[in-house]
Parts: structure tokens; C-alpha cells; sequence
């Protein structure tokens, strides 16, 4: 037993790895990771372009491809092949916990974010191509993601939904979940219980943004002001969090829920993602430590769960102080920051950064495809 199975078994926490490289299948890594209590996995665009760019694990398959397939094409059979392998590696979780844990998160292209169309297309297409029933597919909490996701949880498809940073757009996506179960109550459907979803709610870029904002007004105020203002950076992402697992509380009670609930619903878990910390001067398990509760995920980066392995502490966190957080926030935006505005500009960073990463490494995949055709 390690202190990542004592997250789940004593605290109700799921910790997921936020990472997948063809290396960790080949060499047993991710299966290790498995045995240590690890017990799903997230990917993303720029996760998939480390992986590809960091050697020449996929300089074989790529080659084959490129007989029959486009760049692009080859690219997605890259990444479905790893996404299968790493699916059977954490099947036998997702048959031992009776669907609660075991997934396998696969994005869909970063140009369809703001595509509602295009992108229920592309997450129906993933789901048949895949037809594993511990695949979550990814699709961004946008304004055009949003009724993407309910539309799929209305075929009781299961969804990841990735790139929340704001307390209102959390809300958005509850409502989604909770109209999609209603979708399939109303298409006939009677038994909710396959149907899972979990809604990624990102942390340390919060406090990253906010801590910008701070920095900038504490320059414009006298010294005595800056130091209030600058004593309130690294207190608002964890805040949020909390303010959207009470949020989350909430919204899973009452009798529309209950209706839900006694047809099999199961409530949709909030995901901790981006938990690595990205200031130096904060705690490495700043975004760990801090958000520990039942029917949560946590989703971490490798070197995130060797720190919580060695010195991280399972235990409950979430909800310890509900008002402290209501009120750290206040402060923050007594204090001048706009958290609505943090979270759009969140957003479209989030968008473009992984919009970025996917053209890159197609351009890279394309002067590699030139560079061989060459020498052929």
C-alpha cells in the first residue's frame, strides 16, 4: 500500500496520471504506475507532442503510415494506439472499482474548440473508432463545448470535460450533465448507471494569472497598499477549487438529482487538473495537499506523484474551511482582480496553447514525412 492507494481507499480521491508516452507501455512504466495506486490517465495535445518529439518510439509506426495515410492521419493513429494500449493496462481497474475508475482520456483536435458540430462528430467518431467502455473522451469547456458535452452525454457517451477555470462555466457543465441524463431519460432510456463523467477544473494556472494581476496592481498603489495586495497571491486557485467542489455539493442534491440518482445516476466527479506547482517559491503539493475529497480526481504529473509518494498527506482538505474560502476570494476581488475575466483569458490561453502544440508537431511529423521520402 502507498499513499496514493490510501487517497482513494481512506479519502475517496482518485488519482489519475497526467501524462502517457509509448516508452511507459513498452517498458512497464505505466503499469508500475498502476501497482503504486495510480488509477486512470489524461492526455492532451501537448502531452501527445512531448511524447512523439522526445525520441524515436513512434519513428516506426510513423513510417509505415505514411504509405497509406496523410500526416494528420498518421498523427491520430499514433495517438490511438498508445490510447489502446494504455486502455487494456488499466482495464482491469475500471472492471474492479465497477466503472468509478480506469480511464483513458483521448482530446479531441484543439481546431474544434469553439466547433459544436464538428466536435460532437469528432467525439462520436472517437467513441465508435475506440469502442472500449473505459475511454473518456475530452472535450473543452467552451461556449461552443459546453452543449457538445451534453449532446454526447445524451447518446450516454462518456465525456472528460477539460480547460475549466471559472466558477460560472463550472456551472455550465454541471447543467450539461445533469440535461444530458434528462436527454436520455426522455429518449426512453431507464437505466443511467453507465454513464460516467468527470469535469477538469484547472488549478495552479489560476493562482499563475491571478499572481500576475496582483503583481501589476500592487505597482500602482502606495507601499503600504502592495503589500496587502501582494500578500494575497497563491490564495486564490486553491479558493476556486474549493468553491467549486461546495458548487458541486450543491448541485448533486436535491430532488432533480435524487430523480437522476434512483435511475443509476452517478454524480460527475470534479477532476483537479494543471496540480503541478508552477510557482517555485510555493509548496510542490501546493495544488495536492490543499484539495483532497471524496468523489474527487486528481490528476498529476509525474514528478508531482513522487512528491506526493514521499511527503504527501491523504487527508481530507476539500471542504475544511468552505467560508475561508468564499472569502479569500472576496479578497482577491476586493483587491481588484476580475476572477470572470481570469477565467476567459484562462480559457483562451488554454486554447490556443494546445492549438499550438498540435501544429507544431504536425509541422514537425510533415518535415520528418519530407525528410524520409527523401532518402527513400
Amino acid at each position: 500500500m502507498t499513499k496514493l492507494h490510501d487517497l482513494y481507499e481512506q479519502q475517496g480521491q482518485s488519482p489519475w496520471l497526467d501524462n502517457l508516452r509509448r516508452d511507459y507501455l513498452r517498458d512497464g512504466r505505466l503499469a508500475e504506475l498502476v501497482d503504486e495506486g495510480i488509477r486512470g490517465v489524461t492526455s492532451n495535445p501537448t502531452i501527445f507532442a512531448k511524447a512523439i518529439e522526445a525520441g524515436n518510439d513512434y519513428d516506426e509506426q510513423f513510417r509505415d503510415l505514411l504509405g497509406s495515410h496523410t500526416v494528420e492521419e498518421a498523427y491520430w493513429e499514433l495517438v490511438l494506439t498508445d490510447i489502446r494500449d494504455a486502455l487494456a493496462v488499466l482495464a482491469p481497474v475500471h472492471e474492479s472499482s465497477d466503472g468509478v475508475d480506469g480511464y483513458v482520456s483521448l482530446e479531441v483536435a484543439p481546431i474544434l474548440a469553439h466547433d459544436t458540430e464538428g466536435t460532437i462528430k469528432a467525439a462520436r467518431h472517437f467513441h465508435e473508432l475506440v469502442a472500449e467502455p473505459n475511454l473518456y473522451v475530452k472535450i473543452p469547456a467552451t461556449t461552443e463545448g459546453v452543449p457538445a458535452v451534453r449532446a454526447m452525454l445524451g447518446e450516454g457517451r462518456n465525456i472528460n470535460i477539460t480547460l475549466l477555470f471559472s466558477l460560472e462555466r463550472y456551472d455550465d457543465v454541471i447543467e450539461a450533465y445533469l440535461g444530458g441524463l434528462e436527454d436520455l431519460v426522455a429518449r426512453g432510456v431507464t437505466d443511467l448507471s453507465s454513464v460516467r463523467s468527470v469535469a477538469s477544473f484547472f488549478v495552479s494556472r489560476v493562482d499563475t494569472e491571478v499572481d500576475r494581476r496582483l503583481d501589476t496592481l500592487a505597482a500602482q498603489v502606495d507601499p503600504a497598499r502592495a503589500a496587502e495586495v501582494l500578500a494575497l497571491r497563491g490564495t486564490a486557485a486553491v479558493a476556486q477549487a474549493r468553491r467549486a467542489y461546495a458548487l458541486f455539493v450543491e448541485r448533486f442534491s436535491g430532488a432533480r438529482w435524487e430523480a437522476l440518482a434512483a435511475m443509476g445516476a452517478k454524480v460527475q466527479r470534479p477532476l483537479w487538473a494543471s496540480t503541478s506547482t508552477k510557482n517555485p517559491a510555493y509548496p510542490d503539493l501546493a495544488y495536492v495537499d490543499t484539495l483532497i475529497g471524496p468523489d474527487t480526481v486528481n490528476t498529476m504529473p509525474d514528478d508531482t506523484i513522487a512528491a506526493f509518494l514521499d511527503h504527501g498527506t491523504p487527508a481530507r482538505t476539500v471542504d475544511a474551511d468552505p467560508e475561508g474560502a468564499r472569502r479569500a476570494l472576496e479578497r482577491v476581488e476586493a483587491a481588484g482582480v476580475d476572477m470572470v475575466d481570469v477565467g476567459r483569458t484562462l480559457e483562451d490561453e488554454g486554447v490556443a496553447s494546445f492549438a499550438k502544440s498540435f501544429d507544431e508537431l504536425i509541422q514537425k511529423l510533415s518535415d520528418k514525412a519530407n525528410a524520409l521520402s527523401a532518402g527513400a
